[in-house]
């Protein structure tokens, strides 16, 4: 990312340690020193034809910085949400800065195969409060992916990249101009085949249909799309021809809403993080490992929002079963191994006390 540890880039940061793959570098703000990761975002050399009689427009840096300033102070603030913070221009890259909080990114954890549905219930529902806020807003944030994801050591799902993917649709449309193919071989250099970008439409549905490609791809371990180049991708994207969601469990009815390819029959972000939040509600202890899951109960008709078992807090206890309550006919009740040893020491003082008593009377 070339950037080493006691550099100031941006005129503001300065790099702390070696760049963490997924995670960015690891900075300190110089103006609050506050701990920020930092991701670059390469400036071509190109001049866009539509500017290169101007030599007074601005340069591909000023026209991102403004755009990610724009978008920053817009964001919300959510406790999903990774702030952004700010971008600037230096030589041949945009530094883009976000907040920086200990997590791995989840990215990495996929390299482990597929999540429990019931954890990827957990991340999703977290995921869908931040694209919340963000729409509430009035923003789209077209930058979910594994990538841009952290887990925290609670297991809370943070969402990043809002204003990095700010930048890089900026970037694209300024070196595409007012030619689509143009913006569309640029998105195709800089982003490649990764489905969660190439949504159909635009806003906020786009944001929720990413969602369900990345529940898939972590459910599954796979993309729910040919991924091996770009048009079959778009074909198949466009066409509403995805993998079959076997792998998903109990999760497969909501992300096939959430792919279906008309926006308007897809669930927005306030329906998804509900109806995640009813699957957990009667999700087993623990969670089971691997891409299936028990089938779950019908959902109780209940007032109020469920409550969702925090993370880490133990699961309640059940009251006894019949089988519980009583011992099984024929069979002595079965002695806790704790009262093992007091039990035997008093039966040998009795003894004792029996072989005394026993020698008075003889000796009498």
């Amino acid at each position: 990312m070339r950037a080493a540890p006691g550099q100031v880039v941006a005129g503001r940061y300065r790099v702390t340690d070696r760049p963490d793959d997924g995670v960015g570098v690891p900075a300190v703000d110089g103006s609050s020193g506050a701990r920020v990761r930092l991701f670059g975002l390469e400036l071509p050399d190109l001049v866009a034809p539509d500017r290169a009689m101007d030599p007074a427009a601005p340069s591909y840096g000023q026209l991102l910085t403004a755009r990610v300033a724009q978008v920053a102070a817009a964001a919300p603030a959510h406790p999903r949400l990774l702030r952004g913070l700010a971008a600037g221009p230096e030589g041949e890259l945009l530094w883009v800065a976000e907040e920086s909080v200990s997590g791995v990114p989840l990215e990495r954890l996929m390299d482990d195969g597929p999540l429990s549905p019931y954890r990827v219930a957990e991340i999703g529902a977290d995921l869908a409060g931040a694209l919340r806020a963000v729409h509430d807003t009035g923003l789209t944030h077209g930058n979910v992916t594994a990538r841009t994801v952290l887990v925290c050591e609670d297991g809370a799902a943070m969402l990043g990249g809002l204003l990095l993917g700010a930048a890089e649709e900026e970037l694209c449309a300024a070196l595409g101009g007012e030619v689509p193919r143009r913006v569309y071989e640029t998105r195709a250099l800089m982003l490649g085949p990764l489905a969660e970008r190439w949504a159909i439409d635009a806003g906020a549905p786009a944001d929720t249909w990413a969602l369900g490609v990345l529940l898939y791809r972590l459910l599954t371990g796979h993309g729910p799309y040919p991924e091996h180049d770009l048009p079959t991708l778009l074909a198949a994207v466009r066409d509403g021809r995805h993998h079959r969601a076997d792998g998903c469990g109990p999760l497969r009815p909501l992300v096939e809403r959430l792919l279906r390819p008309d926006a308007e029959a897809r669930p927005d972000a306030v329906a998804v993080q509900q109806e995640l939040r009813e699957l957990l509600v009667f999700a087993p202890e623990p969670y089971p490992d691997g891409p299936t899951a028990p089938p779950l109960p019908a959902p109780r008709t209940e007032t109020g929002p469920p409550a969702v078992r925090p993370r880490g807090a133990r699961p309640r206890k059940r009251p006894p079963t019949s089988r519980q309550k009583a011992a099984p006919a024929g069979r002595p009740p079965r002695i806790p191994a704790r009262m093992l040893g007091p039990l035997v020491l008093a039966a040998v003082l009795v003894l004792m006390a029996a072989a005394v008593a026993g020698i008075v009377l003889v000796a009498g």
